[in-house]
């Protein structure tokens, strides 16, 4: 018996509003910020029933930081459409730690001047300052998973002598990761690819073996 294509697709149906929710949670949290954003507010600009935010997070910060990380994941599909999402994202490792560093960042450039990223961005880690449950999960499931990243690429840097085996990598990935989280939420200076370049020249000169 053939299918029938009228029937809804409830698979679909459901990513959709899904990816609806997405959305209107990150452009609420940007236009009126944390505190005033709302499960009733994302409802109702995602076009759903706030029952079915509910069903699938239990609250607006879930929402925000799952919000979040699927905005990283589609800026690491963009980056490099032929990874596979499944075995998990990576620092490239070309055998040029340099290089490697200098590409990433120039990546996380992008993405912090992107609007769509920057707003919610800006708002959140705002909230974080002085909501401390916040914050803490928000650098937990989404920040230091990211560092762990350099840390990961760092490492093999070390296995292969070009770091000296006396560095932490998670102190080490601050010399160049901080000071650009810096600029960018204070508005310290500008960031750009030139920046980030000089902060891996200037970090690697520390730490490289002598």
């Amino acid at each position: 018996m053939a299918s029938n294509p009228a029937r809804p697709d409830a698979t679909r149906r459901s990513e959709r509003s899904r990816r609806a929710i997405y959305d209107a949670a990150l452009a609420l949290v940007a236009e009126v910020g944390y505190p005033k954003t709302t499960i009733e507010g994302i409802a109702a600009r995602a076009g759903v029933g706030k029952q079915t935010i509910y069903r699938w997070w239990p609250s607006k910060a879930d929402v925000l930081l799952e919000a979040f990380l699927d905005l990283g994941e589609q800026a690491a599909r963009q980056a490099d459409p032929g990874a596979d999402p499944a075995a998990g994202y990576a620092i490239p490792d070309t055998g040029d730690l340099a290089a490697d560093l200098k590409a990433v960042l120039r990546a996380t450039v992008d993405e912090l001047l992107d609007p769509k990223f920057e707003a919610p961005s800006r708002a959140l880690a705002a909230e974080g300052l002085v909501n401390e449950q916040l914050g803490r999960v928000f650098v937990a499931k989404l920040l230091e998973p990211q560092l762990q990243l350099y840390v990961q690429r760092l490492r093999a840097a070390q296995d292969a002598g070009q770091v000296r085996r006396d560095v932490d990598p998670r102190i080490a990935l601050e010399l160049f990761v901080s000071p650009l989280a810096q600029r960018w939420l204070q508005h310290t200076g500008p960031i750009s690819y030139e920046y980030t370049d000089t902060l891996v020249d200037y970090a690697l000169g520390g730490i490289a073996p002598h």
